[in-house]
């Protein structure tokens, strides 16, 4: 019988037991929590495919700056989040203020006078740098300030992604204590800083996630389950930890349901739970990570990747213009979606390949 709980947390954006293979990412950010306004490591972007962990890294850096007395406000880059962000500051400084002021008035779909529009207009962006500067003056005056993290960037509007860097460059320019972290798809945040929407961004802290070693995960799980007292062959671990990739949100699954099979045979796993443990990771993996990533692709674009599956390893654009019969300018454009959309990455030149684990084998699995 096991008496500790399942620890393993599958779902996206959940603290895990461990965060494998990340130690000293977060440095930079600690010292400038410490250092305060204008220290490099607190204007931040992760970047990383799908399942890799950025939301996790938000979710870390928010922890690090509450222990360090720092607010946080915490978005995804959906339609209007600058508006739900003056929204969240306002009451903060009402907290740390005086209290709500008397003729402030929300009617209809208007919140604390931002619009939901998905930009807000110039009296409006005054109204929320106003609100920013008296927050974090409050702030600084108690020693501390606010972290503002904003997880999907590739899928924001560019519009207000520079008002709320032109903002954030306005508060460090005054010497207020604030901080920023990004998180989004690696290929639309390279566009995001390319096209010089917000210019001042490139000097962020750019830290591109990838998988973590399968040693880490292997010692992980040899700790996790051997402190729960659970069974499990050496050859097994190393099984179990392969079939991740590497992969935090696949360590999640393959760990979570490792965990309840050996709830349900004793605190013992042999061979054959661990390919049933095995399975269902990957089906769920299927099911929450590729299908819906492929949910938005066109005919064109699930052509593209068929052609891709036939490889075990990278593809050349060569074999897939080849394979698919298309134009080498049609492949091209389809090569730059699908890099958009975070479905594949570049490997080399003329070489792309899958950026979601699994991917290779659903298609395989599901051919057109």
């Amino acid at each position: 019988m096991i008496s500790v709980e399942n620890p393993f947390r599958p779902t996206a954006g959940a603290t895990p037991p461990e965060v494998i293979g990340r130690a000293g990412l977060l440095d930079e950010f600690e010292y400038g929590l410490q250092l305060g306004s204008g220290a490099p490591g607190l204007l931040s972007i992760f970047t990383g495919a799908r399942g890799i962990g950025k939301t996790v890294m938000l979710g870390a850096a928010h922890d690090l700056a509450r222990e360090h007395g720092w607010a946080v406000v915490s978005e995804t880059a959906t339609g209007a989040f600058m508006g739900r962000i003056g929204e969240k500051m306002r009451r903060l400084a009402e907290e740390l203020g005086d209290g709500p002021d008397p003729r402030r008035r929300v009617t209809g779909v208007t919140v604390a006078g931002f619009g939901v529009t998905t930009q807000l207009s110039p009296e409006r962006q005054v109204d929320w740098r106003e609100l920013g500067e008296n927050l974090l003056r409050l702030l600084d005056e108690r020693g501390t300030g606010l972290l503002i993290t904003v997880d999907e960037i590739h899928a924001a509007d560019r519009a207000e992604l520079a008002q709320l860097a032109a903002n954030v460059q306005h508060f460090i320019q005054d010497r207020l204590p604030i901080a920023l972290i990004f998180a989004g798809l690696p290929s639309a945040v390279s566009d995001l800083l390319n096209e010089g929407v917000a210019t001042f961004l490139r000097r962020a802290d750019k830290t591109d996630l990838h998988a973590a070693a399968i040693r880490d995960v292997e010692k992980s799980f040899t700790e996790t389950f051997g402190k729960a007292g659970i069974t499990i062959a050496p050859e097994l671990i190393h099984q179990a930890a392969v079939a991740t990739g590497g992969y935090p949100f696949l360590i999640q699954l393959v760990g979570y349901f490792l965990w309840r099979e050996a709830e349900n045979h004793d605190g013992s796993l042999s061979s054959a739970t661990v390919d049933r443990a095995i399975a269902a990771a990957t089906r769920r993996n299927e099911r929450v990570v590729i299908e819906a990533a492929l949910a938005t692709a066109s005919g064109k674009d699930l052509e593209f990747l068929h052609a891709m599956a036939v490889d075990e390893g990278p593809s050349t654009v060569g074999d897939i213009v080849q394979r698919t019969g298309s134009r080498p300018t049609l492949v091209a454009k389809y090569r730059t979606r699908l890099l958009a959309a975070g479905l594949i990455e570049s490997t080399g030149h003329g070489k792309v390949a899958f950026a979601i684990p699994g991917l290779g084998q659903y298609l395989r699995k599901n051919p057109l």
